[in-house]
């Protein structure tokens, strides 16, 4: 590593600031590339990698070939790592922050200016971006319906279930309610050591912080019964399987929307939705 190019990205003023792609040249590592953090090592030429690419390679150099058995650290690619300030990756979408490098991966982590997955990543989709960019993707590309009410109902057909069978996941809705939205999902699927069920939640799409700021409630109703599930939305980077695993949403037996719905025949599950701020 020339001195050139070393001082280009470090100096010894505090305001100093590097981007994201100059780190990346200097101290991702060869064979993970990710971004490297102490201890990183180098060969008798100066080729770097970091300790768990070290091991992987039985200390054997990526670049040369080299063995690496003396454990020599690159102290200044370590001290860069230390002192050298960088922008967050997701600059682009709002976050501002100027952070240490060598706590940029937990930053971004849990940055809440990340770009959101869409609600069908678990199908195929791999679009992100912002709320507003995902919504027009939903209406767009997934015919997604927006209703512009805190108070909706949903008609479903009642599939039937089989043991083989993946979950079906039934068309979605965004509520745009309270200056936000919430994206209303359900499906027919299977929990673990219960047999198939039908299954709806309200998701979030915000910050898990300001998640918490509503509550929501599903009923549905029918031959004199009445089945209500009330709780907080989750912020759409939850993972939905682990919504599901917890059964924290309207869970509904196989056999039970037969019954409700025995007296009209409509084979439709109905799901009366509300959403309040508190």
């Amino acid at each position: 590593m020339g001195t050139q190019e070393i001082n280009h990205c470090v100096s010894t003023s505090r305001r100093t600031f590097v981007s994201p792609k100059d780190m990346k040249e200097l101290l991702q590592c060869p064979v993970c590339y990710d971004f490297m953090n102490r201890p990183i090592y180098q060969c008798c030429n100066g080729h770097t990698i970091c300790l768990s690419c070290k091991l992987r390679m039985e200390n054997k150099c990526p670049s040369c070939k080299q063995q690496m058995d003396d454990d020599i650290r690159c102290l200044i690619l370590e001290k860069m790592a230390e002192l050298v300030k960088v922008g967050c990756e997701y600059e682009e979408y709002g976050c501002h922050e100027i952070i240490p490098y060598c706590k940029k991966r937990k930053h971004e982590d849990s940055c809440d200016f990340r770009p959101y997955n869409c609600p069908h990543s678990t199908l195929g989709c791999c679009v992100d971006g912002d709320i507003s960019t995902l919504v027009s993707h939903l209406t767009n590309d997934h015919m997604t319906k927006i209703i512009n009410n805190s108070n909706f109902q949903r008609r479903f057909p009642i599939a039937y279930l089989r043991h083989d069978q993946s979950c079906s996941t039934w068309m979605p809705c965004v509520s745009h309610c309270f200056g936000e939205y919430f994206y209303f999902h359900a499906e027919a699927t299977f929990i673990k050591d219960v047999a198939p069920v039908y299954m709806a939640f309200v998701y979030f799409m915000g910050k898990e912080m300001d998640a918490c700021k509503y509550r929501y409630s599903l009923e549905i109703e029918g031959n004199g019964r009445k089945f209500i599930f009330e709780g907080i939305p989750q912020s759409l980077r939850e993972n939905r399987k682990r919504i599901k695993d917890r059964g924290d949403a309207l869970i509904v037996m196989r056999s039970l929307p037969h019954f409700l719905e025995q007296e009209t025949r409509t084979r439709c599950l109905k799901i009366a939705v509300q959403i309040w701020k508190i």
